[in-house]
């Protein structure tokens, strides 16, 4: 089969797509004929090296994918041949206190498909039972490859982590991205009043047309001091963070007193500047969150399977031209998701 891959961390150019070994599931594995993956920001750092995780190499990438089942080890219950099915990155030993408590996304030996060990874009791949969902016959395939990390990691975020209600005021950074935009749709839908930043007019629009109420660019103007502004000074209830050193400071300058600030990545950097006094003054909160556990996933992919939330996808490309969607995360082009498909599925 063919499959993305790279052999050595650098920059775009390490990045191939070539033969490679056909996986085969172990026991309670599912072979999968991938018919689209999507992009996430985590690949672009997986790419570059990540500290602390050593990759088998050459490495496939990928954390989000979907497809046909083509085959399934002895051990697998829940899917047979035949059955759309669309990958739910995390995995979880089952085990650890963490677990035996339901909150499998804590767990002390969490992993992500795609990062920590082999990814799915690639022809086919062989994916553990319990990292599978199934996939509605009406839902299409990039927007199954498109919604689960991003919407699980959004959902769990507000609403589990973040404990969002209606009327509170949300700011949500880098709002057209894919933890971004689904961020919006999540507030939206939470009853929030959603404030969104970009950095075009196009994006702007996008955030508004998914359930932003007010936009800032952010590239035009400082948007700690337009939230200062368009709230009377209170500042917002709650700031989605997943940007980091570059928008730290802002984002807690654009609490109002007893705020929150959550956080689920930090794309330009996890070690930023911070002002501790004031996060004591104003008695703020800074809340952490990664992925979901499974019913959460359940949950807000019944929303994405039955419309209610919408995965925009930026472009679709052959996973030939993997180089160039990372090229797109990286410049921060378009609204939405980068999707690829195998070339031997691209109809251009």
């Amino acid at each position: 089969m063919k499959a993305v891959q790279f052999s050595d961390h650098g920059d775009r150019s390490v990045i191939d797509y070539g033969e490679f070994p056909d996986p085969t599931p172990d026991r309670d594995e599912v072979l999968v004929d991938v018919k689209a993956g999507a992009l996430n920001h985590l690949d672009v750092w997986t790419r570059k090296g990540l500290p602390g995780v050593e990759l088998e190499m050459p490495h496939v990438p990928g954390s989000d994918g979907a497809g046909v089942v083509l085959e399934v080890g002895e051990d697998v219950t829940r899917f047979e041949p035949g059955d759309r099915v669309a990958v739910s990155a995390g995995v979880y030993c089952g085990k650890c206190e963490y677990c035996r408590h339901g909150e499998y996304s804590m767990c002390v030996n969490y992993h992500i498909i795609g990062e920590h060990v082999r990814g799915v874009h690639s022809e086919r791949a062989a994916v553990p039972e319990d990292n599978l969902v199934e996939v509605p016959s009406g839902v299409e395939w990039e927007t199954a490859a498109a919604a689960p990390l991003v919407f699980q990691t959004a959902w769990r975020m507000l609403l589990t982590r973040g404990n969002v209600s209606p009327g509170e005021d949300v700011l949500v950074l880098g709002a057209s991205g894919g933890v971004g935009h689904a961020a919006v749709q999540i507030a939206d839908y939470a009853g929030a009043n959603v404030y969104a930043t970009a950095s075009s007019e196009e994006k702007l629009e996008y955030a508004e047309e998914v359930g932003a109420d007010y936009t800032i660019d952010y590239e035009a103007e400082d948007f700690a001091s337009r939230i200062r502004d368009l709230t009377g000074k209170r500042g917002v209830d709650v700031v989605v963070d997943h940007v980091g050193a570059a928008t730290w400071r802002d984002s807690l300058a654009s609490l109002a007193k007893g705020g929150r600030v959550l956080t689920c990545g930090a794309t330009t950097g996890g070690t930023p500047e911070t002002d501790i006094n004031r996060i004591f003054w104003n008695q703020l909160k800074v809340i952490g969150s990664t992925m979901a556990n499974p019913g959460e996933v359940d949950d807000v992919l019944e929303l994405v399977w039955d419309g209610t939330f919408e995965p925009r996808i930026r472009e679709t490309l052959p996973m030939s031209e993997t180089a160039r969607a990372h090229e797109m995360l990286e410049e921060r082009e378009g609204f939405g998701k980068v999707v690829v498909v195998p070339d031997s599925e691209y109809d251009g």
